[in-house]
């Protein structure tokens, strides 16, 4: 693949990703986007390893759904607080997350294995005809799992 395909393929998933994110905000069920700081202030606070700062999109917390996320809400719903790794697609599927195509890191499994009950995957399908989301918890993913490869990214000096 040319690096000129691969790029306008990135910036096509990371546009579609952003569009996911969207979707679960507007609907104001509890999740939130959280920046760069805050990520590393939450991940602290709960002492987890900052090397699982990329493996993760969102937070999730149950007793704001509907509110504004303010960074007090951290600390007042810690315990309550999941991860997520967010998983889209403009696919149609009707049985959302069943057919689903996509990508997950090494570090993004070894998060949810190392968080457990704190961590889900969330599936969000764009397509109008089939607009949903699918949430589900490591065993739950792994129990569907179709088939899975190992792709390695490597940089050269």
């Amino acid at each position: 693949m040319s690096k000129d395909k691969s790029f306008k393929i990135t910036l096509s998933n990371n546009e579609t990703e952003k569009e996911g994110i969207n979707y679960l905000l507007q609907k104001q069920l509890g999740y939130f986007k959280v920046n760069l700081d805050t990520k590393k202030m939450l991940l602290d606070m709960l002492e987890i390893p900052r090397n699982f700062l990329q493996s993760f999109d969102l937070i999730y917390i149950k007793d704001m759904a509907g509110c504004r996320f303010q960074l007090d809400s951290i600390e007042t719903n810690l315990d309550d607080i999941l991860f997520i790794e967010l998983k889209t697609t403009k696919k149609f599927l009707p049985e959302n997350p069943k057919g689903f195509f996509f990508g997950a890191t090494e570090n993004e499994f070894k998060f949810a294995k190392f968080l457990g009950n704190k961590f889900r995957f969330c599936f969000v399908c764009l397509k109008e005809k089939s607009l949903s989301h699918s949430v589900l918890k490591l065993e739950e993913l792994e129990s569907i799992i179709k088939s899975k490869r190992i792709q390695y990214q490597i940089n050269l000096h």
